[in-house]
């Protein structure tokens, strides 16, 4: 920790006891909290984007075009992999200590009422965007859309959602549509919306929203393959073989590039963050120039990340539901060296889907190690072997280790299953001194 921030360590463990409270969906507390700060979000030009995958994959795409075009951007995403000043990024970087630590303690220090762990973290993020002076905040929604701490922004300059898939049912219900209409509550009076490939319940709950709201003129991404109709962003592949990606909007030229993010699931992301762009060109216009350079600088650790590890490639993927892990599969099929070369270690939250998820994933490893990942409760060790046949480690760390002895020439090995294992993993990996985990 630099000294220009010696209160940040005992801020953030201040930070880390409100993790017990949960998430506490509701506006009321952020709102106080900010006027008391002096609103510092009422002016920010902002992009809201939600979905149950892929939102921090449309974030990062969206920030990379930003500031290839010359903007100063500020981007808050969530959850973190191992260091908390990763969710509060200024010009592309993590926040600095002492600019995370003056945020920080207004979130704590300066509010009427206490925040839980999220809201406070919602309520730095504004107050470093305004203090850096940001051109454009970019806003990844922590959980739903409609009551999430984020969704205190009334007039966003375009707001996206992603996709709708099973996850957090307890809290924003059993259906798709249920879940897509919390999350269709971020959609603003007149605010323009890009929606990526939706299921007909999903899109007809998301429309209904967005014709009761007044929200402005959507924008929907064919999905990959299907060509698209009138009106939509087409993507696929660019001719055949290669593995640039063609994006279609309406009344503009296609774009063809090699996305910076891997796997075919990111074109569609793409097609969702050009549809932003596009929505931002009338006030940027150095915003539609830069997309071919944004879409191919694009990153976002966790995400099909490849790192090599004493001679073996590691694949660290936050695939941490079935939606995500469904990705990875076809991934896997498409790209990955096959059964035989591959090596899954696997290790989730008990609340997660995970029987679906290793039932996808199980069939493209031969070899297969299980573990127990920090955070929550986690999936029990011989609940996993049910599933599949594999070897009941426990430790993230030895597991990885031994598969990475024990890969096959030419092999991968496959981490995935929780946000909370790549966060532990990856920062093992590369050296990297994680802050506490804080489960939520």
């Amino acid at each position: 920790m630099s000294a220009a921030a010696p209160r940040l360590p005992a801020l953030l463990e201040a930070l880390g006891q409100r993790a017990p409270r949960g998430m506490v969906l509701g506006l009321d507390r952020v709102r106080e909290a900010l006027a008391a700060l002096g609103d510092p979000h009422a002016a920010l030009p902002a992009v809201h984007v939600a979905g149950t995958n892929g939102k921090g994959s449309v974030c990062a795409i969206v920030e990379s075009i930003a500031r290839a075009a010359g903007l100063r951007t500020g981007l808050y995403t969530s959850p973190h992999l191992s260091r908390f000043a990763e969710r509060i990024r200024v010009g592309g970087e993590p926040i600095g200590d002492a600019a995370f630590e003056a945020a920080l303690s207004a979130a704590l220090e300066r509010v009427p009422s206490p925040l839980t762990f999220f809201e406070a973290l919602t309520v730095a993020a504004f107050v470093a965007f305004r203090d850096a002076g940001v051109d454009l905040a970019i806003l990844e929604v922590g959980l739903g859309g409609r009551l999430d701490a984020t969704n205190v922004i009334a007039a966003p300059l375009c707001t996206a959602i992603t996709s709708i898939a099973f996850d957090h049912q307890a809290m924003l219900g059993p259906t798709l549509a249920d879940i897509a209409r919390e999350k269709a509550g971020i959609l603003k009076p007149g605010a323009p919306a890009v929606l990526g490939p939706l299921a007909p319940e999903a899109d007809a709950a998301i429309e209904s929203v967005a014709l009761a709201v007044g929200a402005g003129p959507r924008l929907r991404v064919a999905r990959t393959g299907d060509g698209g109709g009138a009106g939509d962003i087409a993507v696929g592949r660019a001719g055949s073989g290669g593995r640039a990606t063609r994006i279609a909007g309406p009344g503009r030229g296609a774009i063809e590039v090699e996305l910076g993010l891997r796997g075919a699931h990111q074109a569609e992301n793409a097609g969702v963050a050009c549809g932003v762009a596009w929505q931002l060109a009338g006030r940027w216009p150095a915003i539609e120039r830069a997309l071919p350079a944004g879409l191919a600088a694009a990153r976002w650790p966790g995400r099909l990340e490849r790192i090599d590890a004493s001679g073996a490639q590691v694949l660290l993927d936050c695939a941490h539901n079935p939606h995500g892990a469904e990705a990875l599969a076809a991934w896997l099929d498409e790209e990955g060296p096959g059964p035989a070369r591959t090596a899954l270690v696997f290790g989730a939250m008990a609340d997660k889907g995970w029987g679906e998820m290793l039932q996808m994933l199980a069939p493209r490893a031969q070899r297969r190690l299980y573990v127990t990942p920090q955070g929550r409760a986690a999936a029990p060790l011989e609940a996993l072997r049910q599933v599949a046949p594999g070897e009941p480690i426990g430790d993230p760390g030895t597991a990885v280790a031994r598969a990475i002895e024990g890969a096959a020439p030419g092999g991968l090995v496959v981490v995935a299953g929780s946000i909370y294992l790549i966060g532990e993993v990856r920062s093992a990996l590369l050296g990297i001194a994680p802050d506490p985990v804080v489960a939520l």
